[in-house]
């Protein structure tokens, strides 16, 4: 085993960008040793194993994944089902669809042409009727967004919460009692409203009869996309069914923008040319000057304070903003407007934002995948989307739990 890891090593094995390995160095989280030679930082593998665990992952945890199929078929429906990056993923770990929902005409439009065979139902949620799928659906799941609840002089019970998009999550469960539901959301709804908010929506779940497993935050980096997204999942198993879901090791490889772009591993083929977004004159010019792995405190002191304005003065890293993507590095996580200032992800080479195909590379979609309506509606559907990889895992942790179920009882 290789004893020691340059800077730029160190950080794709870690999922980091270089300038937070000289960040972690420099706070003394991360001990460097010294080349006699040249100076340059090298780290040991004990160096990466220590960071490694405060990092989100486990080494030892991480296990080569083995596809398995499930036993019988697994029948599911999807809620808030976007531009079919979940559900793509599930279909590929072996689970069927039996309806998906979407309000989006776009994203819908997307669905349809790239799985006609898809039961694809176009409308608000509040609209549907779940009650003829009681008792014929394994699988619940939904990326629902995000809403807080009044709690004066309430209980919080399930009628507490209607109005809400969670509402509509938990009306599917209710009235279609699969054996297991699972729940995406982004990771700030651990904190949001000091916590209430998901406690709130643990107990509604457990009222109606499911066992929660405890919440836990997914990082893309570590299921096979070249990209740091974070989702929080919940998921809830029905009581008396003895299902028993684990989520999905981390697995060992990261992989970086160049796996994403180029042919290799993650894609046959370099990827593909398409439309996609420019920066203004001024804004180009600026990027111009910034590194692969660079960001705004790589300009010269004037003309940071010329792009960032008052935030110059503000604490914070801020390390989004005219940020320069590396080869060697996976990707920060993908917005729904590439340009915006708050969260530029520059090509590693030109100066440009990523271009719609480059987008759904990183989200790890296959080329085939073609995405419906204007180029910025395009950006939208990809950048709301659960990574496609994320997916086939979360899918294969769920047919697992449902294997053994099934073995059981046989």
């Amino acid at each position: 085993m290789r004893k020691h890891y340059t800077v730029s090593e160190a950080a794709k094995k870690l999922g980091v960008c270089s300038e937070t390995i000289r960040r972690w160095d420099n706070e003394g989280k991360l001990k460097a040793v010294r080349n006699p030679m040249n100076n340059y930082r090298t780290y040991t593998q004990e160096n990466i194993q220590s960071i490694s665990f405060l990092n989100g992952v486990n080494e030892n945890d991480s296990k080569e994944h083995t596809h398995v199929k499930p036993k019988r078929e697994y029948t599911s429906i999807e809620l808030f089902a976007g531009t079919g990056g979940l559900a793509l993923g599930l279909e590929r770990a072996g689970i069927t669809h039996t309806l998906l929902n979407e309000i989006d005409k776009y994203a819908c439009e997307t669905l349809r042409n790239n799985r006609p065979e898809w039961n694809v139902l176009e409308g608000n949620i509040t609209d549907v009727d779940f009650l003829p799928y009681k008792g014929e659906i394994d699988i619940v799941t939904g990326g629902f967004p995000c809403q807080t609840f009044s709690y004066a002089g309430k209980k919080m019970g399930f009628d507490d919460v209607r109005g809400t998009m969670f509402y509509e999550f938990s009306r599917c469960i209710k009235e279609v009692e699969p054996s297991i539901f699972i729940g995406e959301n982004v990771r700030g709804l651990l904190n949001h409203d000091k916590g209430r908010t998901l406690s709130t929506m643990i107990d509604v779940l457990e009222q109606l009869g499911y066992d929660i497993i405890k919440p836990q935050v997914l990082r893309a980096i570590h299921y096979n996309v070249p990209q740091k997204r974070e989702r929080l999942l919940i998921v809830g198993v029905k009581k008396g069914t003895g299902i028993q879901f684990e989520y999905p090791k981390a697995q060992p490889r990261i992989y970086s923008i160049k796996d994403a772009l180029k042919s290799g591993e993650l894609y046959e083929d370099n990827v593909p040319d398409s439309i996609g977004q420019s920066y203004p004159k001024r804004k180009k010019e600026i990027l111009d000057m910034v590194p692969p792995g660079g960001y705004w405190r790589n300009l010269p002191i004037e003309i940071q304070k010329e792009y960032m304005l008052k935030s110059f003065y503000l604490g914070g890293g801020k390390t989004g903003m005219a940020r320069r993507i590396s080869w060697d590095e996976p990707s920060l996580t993908l917005t729904c407007a590439p340009a915006q200032k708050q969260t530029e992800r520059c090509h590693p080479d030109e100066t440009r934002p990523f271009t719609v195909r480059e987008y759904a590379r990183i989200q790890t979609f296959p080329d085939t995948w073609k995405f419906s309506g204007s180029m910025n509606q395009q950006y939208k559907q990809i950048g709301n989307a659960v990574p496609v990889n994320l997916a086939y895992f979360i899918g294969q942790a769920i047919i697992i739990a449902l294997n053994k179920k099934y073995s059981t009882r046989e």
